[in-house]
């Protein structure tokens, strides 16, 4: 039987879906262009905050009302707007930003967002979920530790690191604190702009890179690796 080969990021969105679905979660997806409103406003993020310089955000009209979503978040507030809590839903999609390319840094990615918002919602139960996916996903055992962090649209922020452990670690990440992820509390004002009671329900929410899973997973050095269509790289993953 001849084989056939699969883009790793197709590979990994699955594979998180599934991960995220035997959890509860929810899948939902959004538009790629977005306005101002969606993407910062909703978000709680300031108007005089950095991300709205050109220097990080694509405009793409000349009023600068809309925007390349330059993360999977704005689709949060979409969600929230049309769904009742309790809500338990992931985000994966393409996301962009107006900066150099390098091994580690692309102006066109992949993030998946997570967000889950409900009664006596805690950081404890989101510290919980993501041990579980990494475990699951990395196939072995996984210690998992936050760090205080800042973004507009959680309080308290956390930055989440992630280490391997156990004897099938590859050599390269044995023992090493990884960070993997930003992450918090949804801020009242974020439940507030999608018209859910902060005094009544919680949440947390996180966003990562699936390119960053992907090169820990399959130990690839250059992220530019998964967009430059060199067929070379595509056949490396058979199914």
């Amino acid at each position: 039987m001849s084989k056939y080969h699969i883009h790793p990021l197709t590979s990994i969105i699955r594979e998180v879906n599934n991960i995220f679905s035997g959890m509860g979660f929810t899948f939902a997806e959004g538009p790629e262009i977005e306005t101002e409103y969606y993407n910062f406003d909703a978000l709680n993020v300031p108007k005089d905050h950095p991300a709205r310089d050109m220097q990080d955000t694509f405009f793409v009209d000349s009023k600068n009302e809309k925007v390349l979503r330059t993360h999977t978040s704005p689709v949060q507030i979409h969600y929230m707007e049309n769904h009742e809590p309790p809500i338990r839903v992931i985000v994966p999609g393409k996301a962009y930003r107006n900066e150099a390319t390098d091994m580690t840094h692309e102006a066109q990615f992949h993030q998946v967002e997570g967000l889950v918002v409900g009664d006596d919602i805690t950081l404890a139960h989101m510290k919980g979920v993501l041990k579980q996916f990494f475990e699951k996903f990395f196939k072995g055992s996984v210690e998992i530790r936050l760090r205080p962090g800042f973004f507009p649209f959680v309080e308290p922020g956390a930055e989440v690191d992630m280490r391997l452990v156990g004897e099938n670690v590859p050599e390269k990440l044995r023992g090493k604190w990884i960070e993997m992820l930003g992450s918090g509390m949804v801020h009242p004002n974020v439940l507030k702009s999608a018209g859910i009671d902060p005094d009544k329900y919680q949440g947390w929410a996180f966003g990562m890179g699936l390119e960053r899973l992907g090169m820990l997973k399959y130990g690839i050095d250059d992220v530019r690796a998964f967009s430059d269509g060199d067929l070379r790289f595509i056949e490396q993953f058979s199914v």
